[in-house]
């Protein structure tokens, strides 16, 4: 696993305890991934923060189209950014697998009989400030799956809106997609996703 894109400066945000990440915890780790300690959500988004573990998903279609999803903008973080279809952390106990299969139901109604093959690509740590709001600093494993059926069923407290786009195409064509803002793990995600190719 590679250190990638740790940017040591940036402003110090102040913490929301009335946020609901707040209620939270997610698992601290060390550079290569091993769990330290259950740490408060909020807390390991501030400040400084704390290293802990995340996932991001890169979900396609049948002739390679990859889903992206627009952040709703109530999220602390990022909000109204483009993502890679899904992120979030995995809680005690649970693989990357499982917790990707829990965020793609909830974020976007897309269950495990649209899809057979989630699997875990890559792993990366990054960390970045944004704003004046708070911090991703994450060891974040990629995983990656093909939908047989293409229904999806957004929630709008999650997700702001949705769009198919041909992934080769996109990641050869930054310009062409300029006016949508892209989450820095997702841009990191794929960038390592066609180096290794």
């Amino acid at each position: 696993m590679s250190t990638d894109d740790i940017d040591p400066v940036g402003s110090r945000p102040q913490g929301d305890v009335e946020h609901e990440n707040a209620l939270q915890d997610v698992i601290a780790v060390d550079a290569d991934d091993e769990p330290q300690e259950l740490v408060n959500r909020l807390e390991a988004h501030t400040g400084d923060g704390i290293r802990h573990r995340a996932f991001t998903a890169l979900v396609f279609d049948e002739e390679g189209n990859l889903l992206l999803a627009q952040r709703a903008p109530t999220k602390r973080l990022w909000d109204t950014y483009w993502d890679g279809t899904v992120a979030s952390h995995p809680t005690e106990g649970e693989t990357q697998i499982e917790a990707t299969e829990k965020r793609l139901d909830e974020e976007l109604g897309i269950t495990p009989d649209q899809y057979g093959d989630l699997r875990v690509t890559d792993k990366f740590e990054y960390k970045r400030y944004y704003l004046d709001q708070g911090i991703e600093w994450e060891v974040c494993a990629v995983l990656q799956c093909t939908l047989e059926d293409r229904t999806i069923s957004p929630d709008e407290e999650e997700v702001a809106g949705v769009l198919w786009v041909p992934y080769e195409h996109l990641y050869e064509n930054p310009k062409w997609y300029r006016q949508l803002r892209f989450c820095p793990w997702f841009e990191i995600a794929m960038r390592r996703d066609f180096a290794d190719r």
